[in-house]
This record gives C-alpha cells, sequence and structure tokens, in this order.
C-alpha cells in the first residue's frame, strides 16, 4: 500500500492557494540581528537566494511557531508560517522588539503563498525555478512579481513555495487539493507548528534540527538551554514519524501504543491525504516504544496507525 500511495507523489500537479499558511515581515536596519536573538535559526547570516528553517520557542523550550525564512532584500526578511499561530506570534515577537530599528506586521495584504509541485509547475516556473533545495528566486511572471522557494522533494515529486502579489491572479496551473500538498508536507518530514500543537514539542521532538531548523553554534534564544540539553546530554525521548490510518487525523490528536495503553505515547503533528487515500501523519512517539507493538489513534483500543517512511534517518538513539 505506502509503494503505492507513494508512487502517487509523482502523478501530482499544479498549484494550491494554501489559506492555512501567512506571511511575518519584518523590516529595518536591525531585523536579521533581532530575529537572530529570537528563533532557532541564525538569521544574521542568511543570504540572498537562500531560505531557511527556523523555530520560535517559549523560555521552556517548546515550539510557539516554526517557519520558512528568506531575506528579499537586505533590510527585509519573511517568515512563512501557519496561518492560526500568525497573530499570536506576531504579537509576542512585537514585545521583544523594543529599541531595535525592526518593524513586525503581518504581510498578507501583500502576500498570497501557494504550493507548487510537479512537472507543470516546473514549466511554468521555466528558467526561474531554483534547482536545489531551499534556494529562492526572484522572478516576474503573468506581469507580477514574485518570490519563489524550492522545498525538498518528495517521492521524486518537485515542490515550490511560490509567494505571489495578493491582488494577482492565481498562478495559470491546474488545481492542487489542499490535503495533497499537505500529504506532501507530511511526507517530507519537515513539521509545521500549527495552534492545536503549539507547545506540545520541543525542536527534536519534530526532528527540526534534523531537516537544518536549528543551529547550534548561533548562541542565545528564548528556550535555548532547553533545546541544547536535549541535544547534548541524551535526554530525547521522543521523535517524530510517519504513519497511515484509515481513520481521520487532525493535530493535536494523542496516540496510544499497545504496551502501555493506560497512557498517551504521542501526538499528531500534521496531517494530510491524497484523493481516495487513507489519512497520513507526522506523529511525534515515544523513542523506546518503536519497532514494538502496534500504534493506535485516540485511544489504545482506537484506528491502527501504519508506520510509513522518512526521507531522512533518524539519529541512532531510535535504535
Amino acid at each position: 500500500m505506502i509503494i503505492v500511495r507513494m508512487s502517487q507523489a509523482h502523478e501530482l500537479n499544479g498549484a494550491v492557494r494554501l489559506a492555512d499558511w501567512g506571511v511575518i515581515r519584518a523590516r529595518g536596519a536591525d531585523a536579521a540581528s533581532f530575529l537572530h536573538g529570537q528563533l532557532t535559526q541564525d538569521m544574521l547570516h542568511l543570504p540572498p537566494g537562500q531560505a531557511r528553517l527556523a523555530g520560535y520557542c517559549s523560555a521552556k523550550g517548546r515550539l510557539l511557531a516554526s517557519f520558512v525564512a528568506w531575506r528579499p532584500a537586505d533590510d527585509e526578511l519573511l517568515l512563512a508560517c501557519s496561518a492560526d499561530v500568525l497573530p499570536a506570534t506576531l504579537k509576542r515577537l512585537s514585545m521583544f522588539v523594543l529599541r531595535a530599528k525592526c518593524k513586525l506586521d503581518d504581510a498578507a495584504a501583500d502576500w498570497a503563498l501557494y504550493g507548487l509541485v510537479g512537472d507543470a509547475a516546473r514549466q511554468w516556473l521555466g528558467a526561474a525555478a531554483p534547482s536545489a533545495p531551499w534556494q529562492v528566486a526572484s522572478f516576474v511572471v503573468e506581469e507580477a512579481n514574485a518570490q519563489v522557494v524550492r522545498l525538498p522533494d518528495v517521492a521524486g515529486a518537485q515542490r515550490w513555495l511560490l509567494a505571489r502579489p495578493a491582488a494577482a491572479a492565481a498562478p495559470a496551473l491546474p488545481a492542487l487539493a489542499p490535503q495533497a500538498w499537505q500529504w506532501l508536507e507530511v511526507r517530507s518530514g519537515v513539521a509545521r507548528i500549527v495552534a492545536a500543537t503549539v507547545e506540545q514539542f520541543v525542536p527534536q521532538m519534530v526532528n527540526l534540527e534534523l531537516v537544518g531548523g536549528v543551529n547550534f553554534q548561533k548562541g542565545c534564544y528564548p528556550g535555548q538551554e532547553v533545546v541544547a540539553r536535549s541535544q547534548y546530554r541524551g535526554t530525547l525521548k521522543r521523535r517524530a514519524l510517519v504513519f497511515d490510518s484509515d481513520a481521520a487525523l487532525s493535530p493535536g490528536q494523542e496516540v496510544f501504543h499497545s504496551d502501555d495503553p493506560g497512557q498517551p505515547a504521542g501526538r499528531v503533528a500534521n496531517v494530510g491525504a491524497l484523493p481516495g487515500g487513507a489519512s497520513t501523519g507526522l506523529v511525534e512517539v515515544k523513542l523506546a516504544a518503536v519497532g514494538t507493538g502496534t500504534w493506535h489513534l485516540g485511544a489504545a483500543d482506537g484506528p491502527l496507525l501504519r508506520p510509513g517512511p522518512l526521507p531522512y534517518a533518524l539519529p541512532a538513539e531510535t535504535a
């Protein structure tokens, strides 16, 4: 079943308006230095033409938001995140700007985000299509300025995150179902923090450092001590894995393991589904239970969760 479903990724073509995403804009001479002191990523040395993943943590090291970040101009950065965490994240970040020369705002009035996938999207982008993951290109298409971030491939399917003026027409591409794009997100193994999972995960619990979202040399940020301790003192006991289920999954749902049915053994982070297919989720789970027994949604006797493939290797701690 997994082989069949993964092969369907090659058949996905088109674009979808990412209504569940939003954009925070940081502008000013101190924009990069301010964000550098707040996020898990090195923002000071983020060059034009490159995007990076980043997290925003509470003082306890728990993720409040996650971002795809890039620099469209020397004094401007864009942070794409889940729309349902944007208002609270923007408000919290703004509290710490103080005297820094940095203005933060919701850029929804200026930028609309689209997910692009497949051969049709590559042809539409033409020569502007970045060739490697996390490269960024600025270009003009259909008389509108645009920026595009190349995302990691999923099962051979190429993906891009397109930022296009909010007033511009949607890309002239076949329509892609939102759930299919979310399926690609899940299968990429890159977690996106949503309202239902705010403050539920230390970055490593959802593999954020494995996909390049945590820089351990950059210095202090909120929760940095907790994140570093989890990395270097062997205190990490949870990771994110992919599961399929015939039942519908929702972010924030608890999962249970057959060997310890009396208490939750994990939590759903993100979900998606291909047309006519089962639900797929990126699920944070206890490492001690990996490789034994069975996983279930919502209760010990709940719907069965079937392990699926991650596109990258987990550290030996999962053994």
